[in-house]
């Protein structure tokens, strides 16, 4: 159901400007047409080495098995603008229509402005391990919104220049580790893992262990599992990206259930999610000029859509 994309011809291993713009077409295309009819792609071949996902997976487990009275220290503040540190379980809801709270813990990691809620003092390579991995996986959002470019036949670099500020100040992009606990305690009525939602920003890529659990809506079709494929990237795209495009490309719901099997219920889950937001002030706007959705700033959406899930 979800297609199996080789991104050899413009995978991290290559230099961007020795890459032949004339060899990626066909991938645009493949990408382009994913993101249309299912909207998630899977991405082997990327560039981002295995033993850079294992280290940060590792690093993450160390945190959030710790007390937590401990993760508290790095919480992240209940200001909506403000989206760097430690999320506590049942702290999100996804789906306002959910009776109960998510299963699930996240550590969220901006590289700016972070000093304050890292847990050095605990984990001295945290920040060492989460900027290096933010920066792989910042080049290769870029060359996923590249190649959407090309398959929207817009301008090659258009993409890139309104998200030129991703780690600085003035975008909100953010690397997201998310940890979902063994569930040994009672689980309330109607919850879940992860409740059903669609992401908010341009693109997101997701890494996840060999748990599974995460489904995903096509439109007009029911929910289909998006089971882990070892050395793969699951890409897919946020609400936002979908209004830029006038629905041209499509943001599709997810989520993450309680799993039916005892084992797998006993065993915690870990992801790691990148998601991509354009530069704070980039007026989103119908790239096809049709006017179909108001014109609104990026970070304006976004505050609207934190107000909602927290």
């Amino acid at each position: 159901m979800i297609p199996v994309v080789d991104f050899t011809t413009y995978g991290l291993e290559l230099k961007r400007e020795e890459v032949d713009p004339n060899t990626l077409k066909l991938l645009a295309d493949q990408i382009c047409d994913a993101f249309k009819d299912v909207g998630f792609v899977y991405l082997k071949h990327h560039g981002i080495t295995k033993s850079f996902i294992d280290n940060i997976f590792s690093i993450s487990k160390d945190f959030f098995e710790k007390p937590v009275d401990v993760k508290q220290r790095y919480a992240r503040s209940l200001d909506v603008t403000n989206n760097h540190g430690w999320v506590a379980l049942e702290r999100e809801k996804l789906n306002p229509e959910r009776p109960a709270a998510d299963l699930k813990e996240a550590y969220n990691f901006q590289l700016v402005d972070n000093k304050q809620s890292l847990p050095l003092d605990i984990l001295p390579d945290f920040h060492s391990v989460f900027s290096g991995f933010y920066m792989q996986c910042q080049e290769l959002a870029y060359r996923v919104m590249d190649l959407m470019c090309m398959g929207l036949d817009i301008n090659k670099d258009y993409f890139r220049e309104c998200h030129h500020l991703i780690g600085k100040k003035g975008n909100p992009t953010t690397l997201r580790s998310l940890y979902y606990p063994p569930l040994t305690n009672g689980v309330k009525p109607g919850q879940v893992r992860c409740g059903e939602h669609s992401d908010y920003g341009t693109v997101t890529l997701l890494f996840q262990d060999d748990i599974g659990g995460l489904e995903v809506k096509p439109s007009n079709r029911d929910y289909v599992p998006a089971v882990p494929i070892q050395d793969t990237v699951l890409v897919n795209l946020g609400d936002l990206m979908q209004r830029w495009t006038a629905d041209q490309l499509g943001a599709t719901k997810h989520r993450v259930l309680i799993p039916e099997e005892e084992l797998k219920r006993n065993q915690g889950r870990q992801s790691l999610a990148f998601f991509v937001h354009p530069d704070d002030h980039v007026m989103i706007e119908c790239l096809d000029k049709s006017n179909k959705y108001e014109p609104i700033s990026s970070i304006d959406y976004l505050n609207m859509r934190f107000s909602v899930t927290y």
